[in-house]
């Protein structure tokens, strides 16, 4: 099964979902999975609720802005 934008993410099957070392303890953080063509996206509080699905090029353009610091103004 393809995963599609706003299925419920606990019904991805076959994926591992990552969270940074550096999530929350309480739990409160977003978690990744490697799918087929793309990257799902889920709240770790929430994980029966929709994943986000991305391409790899929006994942990849995400990551490069994050690196860079560009959301950096939306924290703290």
């Amino acid at each position: 099964m393809k995963a599609e934008n706003g299925m419920a993410a606990n019904t991805i099957h076959g994926v591992e979902w990552l969270k940074a070392r550096a999530s929350n303890r309480d739990g409160n953080c977003v978690e990744l999975a490697k799918l087929e063509g793309g990257v799902g996206m889920r709240n770790s509080r929430f994980p029966e609720g929709p994943a986000l699905v991305y391409s790899e090029s929006e994942i990849a353009a995400f990551l490069d802005g994050a690196k860079r610091g560009e959301f950096d103004h939306l924290i703290g």
